[in-house]
């Protein structure tokens, strides 16, 4: 049978710190009211952006809680409960179905690797079995976690030993490969696409939905290629594309999730610091990454694209302190 699929975009958001590095819980609801206001289908927390791996078991909990909380049916909140020790990445699944949450998702184990298709779906069973009427999806990201294993295969092999596996969070280049589980058993898996970047060409596959990071705060642009797309027009989904990926490339001169807490600041959201060996922008960093924003055009676009106020606040404090 068929799962239900998931449509639209949904964000990977950051899990706020206060400047001692620890969880600032007043602005998840400010966070989550952002994401409704702009259109988003849903929050995957506490994954690579929420930097889950970085935290501790009881405070990815409390990160849980409070989006589960902060949302109240609005958004449907995805947990990720991926972890090294299969024990605690059960805890976690559990934890997330006794407050509500929507959805678990987890990565291959990232110390001692899987070591074949099998072993992954041995371990991800074992996970998902702790809370067997959770939706639950693999975490496909194989630049962080080193797994790059076949998915077609992991479908395969899943149908039977992980009944309540709903799909994959597939974070792969390997479109191909996307494309054949998105059609794998007459399309029965929901499977989301990962890649920011390639959100046009995994539309034009057949992706219903996606999971990114740079949603948080360019989810308008990215609903504008959306809606495009949705209505045949190649070209003007095409341009916008364009300039995200440009966007992108400005980022990514930069370390990536400090960027994004940084461009979070400029518009107005402290959500903090990173946790080591992750370092936030130097000050000179932060400018510089304004500037070259503000050069092709992004924070123009974004509030011609927003249904609500854009309002920067880098040149306040540039060195990314409130």
């Amino acid at each position: 049978m068929n799962v239900p699929k998931t449509e639209g975009l949904l964000s990977a958001p950051f899990t706020p710190f206060y400047e001692d590095g620890s969880l600032n819980l007043e602005l998840i609801p400010v966070i989550l009211d952002k994401m409704v206001a702009d259109g988003l289908s849903g929050a995957f927390i506490c994954g690579s952006n929420g930097e889950g791996p970085n935290m501790t078991t009881q405070e990815r909990m409390t990160v849980a809680e409070a989006f589960v909380q902060a949302s109240a049916g609005r958004l449907p909140i995805w947990v990720h409960v991926g972890h090294s020790s299969i024990r605690e990445s059960q805890a976690l699944l559990q934890h997330a179905y006794s407050i509500g949450a929507d959805a678990a998702s987890s990565v291959a184990a990232f110390y001692f690797k899987p070591t074949s298709v099998q072993n992954l779906v041995s371990s991800m069973a074992e996970i998902a079995s702790a809370a067997p009427e959770m939706p639950f999806y693999y975490y496909h990201i194989p630049t962080l976690t080193g797994v790059g294993m076949d998915m077609v295969e992991f479908l395969r092999l899943s149908e039977k030993q992980i009944p309540n596996l709903r799909g994959i969070k597939y974070t792969a280049t390997t479109i191909w490969e996307y494309q054949v589980c998105l059609r794998y058993a007459n399309s029965r898996f929901d499977v989301l696409y990962g890649y920011d970047e390639m959100l046009l060409p995994a539309l034009s596959i057949g992706a219903k939905a996606a999971i990114g990071s740079t949603y948080n705060f360019a989810a308008p642009l990215y609903l504008e290629v959306q809606r495009h797309y949705k209505a045949g027009q190649m070209e003007q989904a095409q341009e916008g594309m364009a300039h995200l990926i440009e966007m992108i490339r400005v980022m990514t001169q930069f370390p990536p999730i400090p960027a994004q807490k940084a461009i979070m600041h400029m518009l107005g959201y402290n959500v903090g610091p990173c946790r080591l060996p992750l370092t936030r922008l130097s000050e000179k960093q932060y400018d510089e990454l304004y500037t070259e924003l503000e050069t092709i055009g992004f924070w123009q676009r974004l509030r011609t694209a927003s249904e609500i106020p854009v309002v920067l606040s880098a040149t306040a404090t540039p060195n990314g302190q409130s």
